[in-house]
């Protein structure tokens, strides 16, 4: 049996490419370092392409365990008995990788960023481009939507959720404008919602808006939480000599795997000059700095141009 003859298909590819565009995706595979025979994680398969990638590497032995959240991605999983596809958060990665008997793993890598799926399908309520409900949940099966935030979230909370998450300069009148504007009406759709606070908006209103909605997204689906939740499994799920490889796609997010690559923890350590102390820290760094995307690629794909790659080594 050929086991790649559904990946490497065009038609499969094109399904893809369609559904998302991979970033970095040469160097996330080349920073992986794959062995034939090893056992890989991608957090977030998205439309599959880092997925495929890995899978070209792999032997008939290797095996790639696969999570998504957002059962749409699910329709991208090729027909190839060496992949696992597990539709759930990739906070519970260590939860289902024991659940399918593997406790240790070569790699581990996560794109972070939204797939070009879910910002053009207008009712998932991601993208300021279209009208659509306020959703913006990368799992349907959750609750909490951005209508919710909107409607329920206290001033304070507003205020710091747009200023901590979204970077919104105003983040404290835009807070004040939206408990205002939800008292007169209701606030359950992107036009309304734009409408609402149409004279609070600074500068460009496209990148306003998308940094509101960037703050919006993140809380919903409580992405840092997520992140911070992925990072601290890693060191005990690697074997000696795995790599992680996170793509980043903001400064939040960024900082986050930055520092717990370098310290073992998503904490800024401030290091004892006169004694030290250094936590004790279970990787080396392979990027010294963050890999980006080149001129080829953002050319080809302009969503790519805030990417940023980090990889580490488990000790």
């Amino acid at each position: 049996m050929d086991r790649s003859k559904n990946i490497s298909s065009a038609e499969q590819s094109n399904n893809e490419s369609t559904y998302h565009t991979p970033v970095l995706l040469k160097e996330t595979v080349e920073g992986l370092n794959i062995k034939a025979n090893g056992v890989y994680v991608d957090c977030t398969f998205g439309g599959g392409g880092h997925s495929r990638a890995i899978l070209e590497k792999l032997g008939t032995t290797g095996k790639l365990v696969v999570f998504d959240q957002d059962e749409d991605a699910k329709k991208n999983v090729p027909d190839d008995d060496r992949i696992i596809f597990v539709p759930q958060n990739f906070r519970h990665v260590q939860r289902f990788l024991r659940l399918h008997k593997i406790t240790g793993v070569d790699g581990i890598m996560a794109d972070l960023g939204v797939s070009s799926h879910q910002f053009d399908e207008a009712d998932r309520g991601f993208s300021i481009r279209f009208d659509a409900a306020l959703d913006m949940r990368m799992d349907q099966r959750q609750k909490l939507t951005a209508a919710d935030v909107l409607k329920t979230f206290s001033e304070l909370q507003l205020h710091k959720m747009l200023e901590q998450y979204g970077e919104v300069t105003n983040s404290k009148t835009l807070a004040k404008a939206i408990v205002e504007q939800r008292k007169l009406m209701p606030i359950n759709t992107i036009n309304e919602f734009k409408q609402s606070v149409q004279d609070k908006v600074k500068g460009n209103p496209q990148k306003y808006f998308a940094q509101v909605f960037q703050a919006l997204r993140i809380e919903v689906n409580d992405e840092l939480g997520s992140l911070k939740e992925l990072l601290q499994q890693i060191p005990s799920l690697l074997n000696p000599g795995g790599r992680a490889a996170i793509i980043t796609f903001h400064s939040l997010e960024d900082r986050i795997v930055k520092n717990f690559f370098k310290n073992g923890n998503d904490a800024e350590t401030v290091v004892d000059e006169v004694y030290g102390n250094r936590p004790d820290n279970p990787f080396t760094i392979i990027t010294k700095k963050p890999i980006t995307a080149s001129d080829i690629e953002l050319k080809q794909n302009p969503r790519s141009r805030s990417a940023k790659l980090r990889v580490a080594e488990k000790i």
